[in-house]
């Protein structure tokens, strides 16, 4: 007998029953959270009080930010266009990218081989801030559209972190970036959700390459929502009005 392609540490079936890291789900069911089970699953045990908050705090963060993000806009044209809910809510996981809710792996994938190396925090920031300048790197999670000053989902976030024990050396460093980016600049380069994320989890002992799943976990929610509003409440085949756009190409010419 041929030794089986595919295995797994995650989840399997006994009687008919599915187990979740060795856990009966029904037993989970009604008794645990699900930012909980979201933990068990992605880290392979249960979470603490503190573990569980801080997650469910990041998820809530990232819920939704608008009717005019590329995920909302992708998801609802799409919906738009005479296609089932489902559809809609993979159009819009499909526009995360570096510039909207991507950039959490990159940056976790950054801090924590910055933060892995030996000296000061600050040295260490210094240090990175100016390789990402001469090598005209863009250092992923910070920078926003519209918060100039500062992100308040990341301050939000920094604090629950603190309450929870969960402030530590990729937090710290976090912060420090910023604050080098604008003296090593002259811009407010403001750590931004995406990048406060990538600083709790990396201190939180996830691998950066789960970055951009805690993105999709939290915002999913938002997209079913904006789906299903562009179902029931809206016309099919939105399009843009003549006002919304223009065009700049050649003016009308003759074949040669």
């Amino acid at each position: 007998m041929s030794e089986p392609q595919w295995k797994s540490a995650i989840t399997t079936h006994v009687h008919h029953e599915p187990y979740l890291r060795g856990y009966r789900l029904l037993d989970l069911v009604g008794h645990y959270s699900f930012s909980q089970v979201a933990y068990l699953a992605l880290k392979g045990e249960l979470p603490t009080p503190a573990e569980a908050r801080v997650l469910d705090a990041m998820f809530v963060s990232v819920v939704d930010h608008g009717i005019a993000v590329p995920s909302a806009v992708a998801n609802r044209t799409v919906i738009s266009g005479g296609n089932p809910l489902h559809v809609g809510v993979a159009a819009g996981v499909l526009t995360f990218g570096e510039a909207h809710g991507g950039a959490i792996e990159s940056a976790a994938r950054i801090m924590q081989a910055t933060a892995a190396r030996e000296g000061d925090v600050a040295e260490l920031a210094r240090e990175r801030v100016a390789q990402a300048r001469a090598n005209k790197e863009r250092l992923p999670g910070y920078g926003h559209r519209y918060y100039k000053v500062a992100d308040p989902r990341t301050k939000r976030l920094f604090d629950i972190a603190r309450e929870e024990h969960f402030y530590g050396r990729h937090c710290e460093l976090a912060a420090a970036m910023a604050v080098e980016l604008k003296a090593q600049t002259g811009r407010s380069l403001v750590l931004n959700v995406d990048g406060v994320i990538a600083a709790i989890i990396s201190d939180m002992g996830f691998d950066w390459r789960l970055g951009k799943g805690f993105f999709i976990i939290g915002r999913t929610v938002g997209l079913v929502a904006h789906a299903f509003e562009e179902i029931s409440r809206e016309r099919p085949f939105r399009r843009l009005d003549e006002d919304n756009f223009y065009y700049d190409g050649p003016a009308p010419r003759d074949l040669p």
